[in-house]
């Protein structure tokens, strides 16, 4: 058999194992010890930011005019005035920890039961909610000497503390609770110990040197906070799946009766190329989210593409060399009754693909028909999707007590948590006509030396007040003037970053539509293919945005989940989705595409081909899927509404991949299009044949260590 390149280094590094496995272990200790070194650098807020609010934020910046973290503190009672002891506690107190600034009376509500106090933290905003915690113990101290009134805070500092511990809490949890579960789901599926602890431990390695790459990588191409949930998520999702499959061939292969150096060699060859592709593929997609012109969307990019390509690697590197290593000891610490079941497992998967793909393939018009009208029922709900950049109100749920806060604030000085900042820059803020338009409205800091100037402007409309102060009143105040006006702040963040988004969208769809139809064309020499694996991504992307709008924008059994409808889904979300599911998807089709290709390599008509395939990958394929549906559930679990969302839909898109659409709708397809599936563009008929790693009927070998038998 012709070896391809996964074969060559399948063998490679089963002949060198030592180096191979020492060379694994020495780069994930460098790596890992390196980056955790150097640290991680998050983006600041202009480098997290859009269009005008970008711009504000990049100006203040630019003259060392940061924000301070800003806080605010409403003191209710039940009278009115009832408030007034209170307040003066309070606001002593806050004083008193020598931590704050700005300090301002506190300002009445209209019936004078409320009132709100603002002040602002010393010191660098960025480490303010580290420095915090002295002011809310100050806070609560109030809240339980004076329990006539009702004290709520909200901030920068205090919300940015609250997220931080929460990422924190939240991140243990999805690692001490996605780790035990994918060990556990491997431990039925091989029936054994350590060949249950190998995809986990290698995922894991490959985690902790991309976490150390990408913190390297971090003081480049700064990184948003919640960048290394996504890719411990994205890693080890992509490792233990990698790894899977190329354990189960490898076992396969053993079962049918190859030796030792045979089977590791045909699993190289076979799921080994598999792997490469599918990982590259992965790669390619998660790269066109550097056409998206978000920073956010570029540390993604950057996160995955790292983790996927350590996760590729070590799959086709030093696994081969420890499955060579290990030989038949890959079996040790049998479980008996999961043994029993796990020898079972691929046979009886078999006979229930089998099962499914006798009336697939006896009637595939229906079926494809019938699978289409299940997606796009699904999908329906996307029609109406809205997508904003949640607040930190929404992020925790209504019933947080930071989301009350938020909320009781907002009701009572409308604007107060969320106005938007207005950033004039003018050659000289000190021209006449400046200081005119500057002088209709309220509360201006002006900064000579800098010619800049800022205020806020309360926004109780939302978005229909910010769009009338930037299109009315600003334009109507400094047009004339020769200063230029920037709005930034909650509101207008939010919506800069939809407008980006929706026109970056359009590039990088049409990026990653166009490099996987490429990958595949060349993979496969068949356009038929390449076609089909578009299309069923698309519809599999589609019903991903209906379950997720359905979800957290109408709330529709969002409760199941511990969750709630917040009338809208996380403006990154679904390019994002779009993104991770192009390329995951890859995962499946490339690993049941080759096989099928190679049972029709092998002479079997297309039908019988198609058959063979799925049944002898519906083993892999349901524990891959299994695994990867159940690593997405924790995170469909943790507190944060984005993370929420990002767990639902990756979720139901892959157990969706996995079931309706490699099972059903791949088959009935493949069925209908019959020899159409091989059609080979005339221009790649000239080039080599694709080498999909064809079992050769007979191969003897001597083995490639003292630990295979």
């Amino acid at each position: 058999m012709r070896r391809n390149l996964a074969a060559r280094i399948g063998v490679w590094s089963a002949h060198h194992r030592k180096t191979a496995i020492l060379g694994w272990l020495l780069f994930v200790v460098l790596a890992a010890g390196i980056g955790g070194a150097s640290g991680m650098v998050e983006m600041t807020d202009a480098e997290n930011g859009a269009g005008d609010s970008a711009r504000a934020e990049q100006i203040l910046s630019d003259a060392g005019l940061s924000h301070r973290a800003g806080e605010l503190v409403m003191v209710s009672s039940a009278e009115p005035d009832g408030w007034r002891t209170a307040a003066r506690e309070l606001a002593a107190a806050v004083r008193d920890t020598g931590e704050v600034t700005g300090l301002a009376d506190p300002v009445a509500s209209k019936d004078r039961k409320d009132a709100l106090i603002t002040f602002e933290m010393k010191g660098d905003p960025d480490t303010a909610a580290d420095r915090v915690q002295p002011v809310l113990d100050a806070v609560a101290g109030v809240k339980e000497r004076q329990p006539d009134v009702t004290v709520s805070q909200f901030g920068d500092a205090s919300a940015g503390k609250w997220l931080g511990d929460l990422l924190s809490d939240d991140f243990k949890k999805a690692e001490f609770t996605a780790v035990p579960l994918a060990l556990g789901i491997l431990l039925v599926a091989f029936g054994a110990v350590v060949a249950a602890l190998l995809p986990v431990g290698l995922a894991l390695t490959a985690c902790m040197a991309a976490f150390g790459l990408l913190s390297l990588a971090s003081h480049q191409l700064h990184l948003f906070q919640t960048t290394y949930s996504v890719m411990f998520l994205m890693g080890f999702a992509v490792g233990v799946d990698y790894c899977l499959f190329y354990l189960r061939r490898e076992r396969d292969e053993r079962a049918a009766g190859r030796d030792a150096e045979t089977a590791l060699r045909i699993a190289a060859a076979t799921s080994g190329r598999a792997v490469l592709v599918s990982g590259l593929t992965v790669m390619v997609a998660m790269a066109g989210m550097f056409l998206s012109g978000l920073m956010l969307f570029k540390g993604f990019a950057l996160a995955t593409i790292t983790v996927v390509c350590i996760a590729m690697l070590g799959s086709v590197t030093v696994l081969p060399a420890l499955l060579s290593w290990l030989g038949d000891r890959i079996d040790a610490g049998r479980v008996p009754l999961l043994n029993r079941r796990s020898k079972r497992g691929d046979k009886q998967s078999g006979r229930i693909a089998g099962r499914v793909l006798r009336p697939v393939l006896n009637r595939p018009k229906f079926f494809a028909a019938a699978s289409v009208v299940v997606l796009l029922v699904l999908a329906v709900p996307a029609i109406g999707m809205k997508t904003e950049s949640l607040g930190l109100d929404k992020q925790f749920g209504s019933d947080s007590a930071l989301s009350v806060a938020y909320r009781d604030i907002s009701e009572t000085f409308p604007g107060g948590p969320a106005p938007a900042q207005v950033v004039v820059e003018a050659d000289d803020i000190n021209a006449p006509a400046v200081r005119k338009a500057l002088a209709g409205f309220d509360h201006v800091t002006v900064h000579r030396a800098r010619n800049v100037a800022e205020f806020e402007v309360p926004l109780p409309g939302g978005e229909k007040d910010l769009t009338a102060l930037r299109e009315d009143r600003l334009p109507a105040a400094f047009d004339s003037s020769g200063a230029h006006a920037y709005v930034t702040g909650e509101v207008a963040g939010s919506v800069d970053f939809n407008d980006q988004l929706k026109r970056g969208i359009a590039p990088v769809f049409l990026f990653i539509t166009a490099v996987t139809f490429l990958l595949m064309l060349f993979c496969f020499r068949s356009y038929v293919i390449a076609v089909t694996s578009i299309l069923l991504n698309l519809l599999s992307v589609a019903a991903a945005y209906g379950v997720m709008t359905a979800v957290f924008q109408h709330g529709w059994g969002a409760g199941l989940i511990g969750s709630e409808g917040v009338g809208a889904v996380e403006s990154w979300m679904p390019l994002f989705v779009l993104v991770v599911l192009f390329g995951l998807s890859m995962d499946y089709h490339v690993f049941v595409v080759s096989r099928i290709r190679e049972a029709r390599g092998r002479g079997l008509s297309t039908r019988a081909a198609i058959d063979e395939g799925i049944r002898r990958t519906a083993g892999a394929v349901t524990g891959a899927a299994v695994i990867m549906v159940a690593v997405f559930s924790v995170f469909a679990t943790l507190s944060m509404q984005d993370m929420q969302q990002m767990g639902v839909g990756l979720a139901v898109a892959v157990l969706l991949d996995a079931t309706l659409v490699r099972m059903v709708l791949l088959p009935s397809v493949m069925a209908l299009l019959g020899e159409r599936n091989w059609r080979t563009p005339r221009g790649l008929g000239r080039l080599p044949s694709p080498d999909h790693g064809e079992p050769e009927p007979a191969a003897v070998a001597t083995p490639v260590g003292p630990g295979v038998r």
